[in-house]
Parts: C-alpha cells; sequence; structure tokens
C-alpha cells in the first residue's frame, strides 16, 4: 500500500518558489507518479495558494499553477459537509488557519502524513503525524 500524504498551502508555495522544502514535495511527486504514494490537497488549500499566487504572480502565476496541479498526481478534495464539520471542529480546538483546519481534517481522515514546514501546526503535532519541510 502506497504511502499516504497530505499537503497544506505551505508544501504548494515551496514547490512552486523553489524555496527550501520544495524539492522534497518534487520528490513526493515523482513517488506518487510511480504509484509509491498518494498525494492529497484539500481544495480549500488549493484556494489559498490561488490567492497567495495572485497577489504575487498575477493571473498569469495563477494559471500556471492550477495547469501544473491539473497533471500532477495530486488528488485534490472537496470541501464535502462532513470535511467541513472536521474542520470547523479542528479550528474550534486549535488556534490554526480555517484552511489549516482543512488539511488537519483531512490528513487525519486519511490516515496519512501532513507535509509542512507552517510553525502553526506545531500545535497539532500529537494529533496528525507531520513531515516537516526544511
Amino acid at each position: 500500500m502506497p504511502d499516504s500524504y497530505v499537503l497544506d498551502s505551505f508544501a504548494v508555495i515551496s514547490l512552486l518558489r523553489q524555496q527550501p522544502g520544495g524539492e522534497r514535495v518534487r520528490e513526493l511527486l515523482r513517488q506518487a507518479a510511480a504509484g509509491g504514494a498518494t498525494l492529497r490537497l484539500s481544495a480549500i488549500n488549493v484556494g489559498e495558494v490561488v490567492y497567495i499566487e495572485q497577489r504575487s504572480k498575477g493571473t498569469a502565476g495563477v494559471q500556471a499553477f492550477l495547469a501544473e496541479l491539473r497533471r500532477a498526481p495530486v488528488i485534490v478534495e472537496d470541501a464535502s459537509w462532513e470535511r467541513i464539520l472536521a474542520a470547523a471542529h479542528v479550528k474550534g480546538q486549535y488556534p490554526v488557519s480555517y484552511a489549516d483546519a482543512f488539511a488537519i481534517a483531512l490528513a487525519e481522515e486519511h490516515g496519512a502524513t501532513l507535509v509542512t514546514g507552517d510553525p502553526e501546526f506545531r500545535v497539532v503535532a500529537g494529533r496528525v503525524t507531520i513531515e516537516w519541510l526544511r
């Protein structure tokens, strides 16, 4: 059974901007393409990346990101009613952003490792397994 990972916005941005940690995300994408890993991303986190890219690179940056995402071996998970409630419960218990709560809830749902470098996730380190990007 392939390893299961959830990417948060920090992980995606580190890849897009070739920042520290981006190479590890690229490695996970290669593993997923070869069938050795499953990568997931919440649609809410996609929206977060879109607004970050819009602010820094404009519409062209957003279009490039979305085109790359469509080709990537990443499962984009919609914000179903159950996921909205799960994220709301996480947000109600921990001082994390709402988008981060979706990544946490998705990792819990799939028993996946959450991939991030965002220190905001330290408060849930005992709740989900986290792979910290450098």
